[in-house]
């Protein structure tokens, strides 16, 4: 394993211990197939001042299993097989470089996790910061190598997996610009099994960036996670949590998102370095109540 590196630069922005906590909105695959609600996620990524937005790009013939290909599933569009809505609901790259555009033009940067070899190398058609690996694949050598072998950071997530597949991952990264995400992989998880101590454990042992992929309702443990020291967190964003889909209802709303990104600075700003002094704005207490 390559000596990891505290501080990793995503698009311009140090992340790790000591600076502002870096904030990913997950649209993944709640744009449900359609680019104008991935703008609209975008322009609240945007006001609600997230550093950053991800996908997910999946080759759907390759990444679903072939027993569930033609099972019939009611959706949006009517009934339809697994395969056709995976591939319905699938960005293109016209829709990736449409995305692109609009992305720089917003000044807010963005990525995608690979479930897949060949979205590696759809996602390498643009110039990403970082790559995104979810906790599913962990555990997928194959990908893990060709990700590694595109020479940019990347952020694991460490959801249903053990310390020895982590600690494993890694060798198999074999990247000092690495960044890692404690997460529970349930939609949405349940507060008793968010496990948020794991922050302490994963930072003891790995001297790179740590951080918090939440899947969980509400706001508050997400904001609790910075406050243990997470340097970067993740959380999914939706129009509204009533929208069709499976990731909707663990995800944030604009109106969320904006609550969350200023509960987190106001957090920031509240920790302080840990020297005890004496403010200014405590003076005038002292002479009243001390007399002195």
């Amino acid at each position: 394993m390559k000596n990891l590196k505290p501080i990793v630069n995503i698009a311009g922005k140090p992340v790790g211990k000591g600076n502002p906590c870096y904030l990913i909105g997950e649209i993944g695959i709640n744009h449900n197939g359609d680019v104008e609600n991935v703008f609209k996620l975008i322009d609240a990524a945007v006001d609600a001042k997230f550093d950053a937005v991800k996908f997910q790009k999946r080759t759907p013939r390759i990444c679903v299993p072939r027993d569930q290909w033609d099972v019939e599933r009611d959706t949006p569009w009517g009934v339809m097989t697994y395969i056709d809505y995976r591939e319905k609901t699938e960005l293109g790259i016209d829709e990736f470089k449409a995305i692109d555009a609009y992305a720089k033009s917003k000044n807010i940067a963005w990525t995608a996790s690979c479930w897949d070899e060949p979205s590696v190398d759809f996602m390498e058609e643009f110039d990403i910061p970082f790559h995104k690996i979810a906790s599913a694949l962990v555990t997928n050598d194959d990908l893990l190598k060709k990700i590694a072998s595109t020479g940019r950071p990347v952020l694991m997530s460490t959801g249903m997996s053990t310390m020895e597949e982590i600690r494993h991952a890694i060798e198999i990264l074999d990247s000092d610009n690495f960044m890692l995400a404690h997460c529970t992989s349930s939609y949405p998880a349940a507060y008793e099994e968010l496990n948020l101590n794991m922050l302490y454990t994963l930072a003891e042992e790995f001297d790179c960036p740590i951080g918090y992929s939440g899947h969980e309702t509400g706001l508050s443990t997400t904001i609790a996670a910075v406050a243990m020291g997470a340097t970067f967190i993740e959380r999914h964003i939706t129009l509204s949590r009533a929208m069709w889909g499976s990731d909707h209802a663990a995800s944030v709303e604009p109106q969320g998102m904006t609550r969350l990104a200023r509960d987190i600075r106001m957090i920031e700003s509240a920790m302080g370095d840990g020297v005890k002094k004496v403010y200014d704005s405590e003076l005038p207490i002292i002479a009243k109540l001390r007399g002195n």
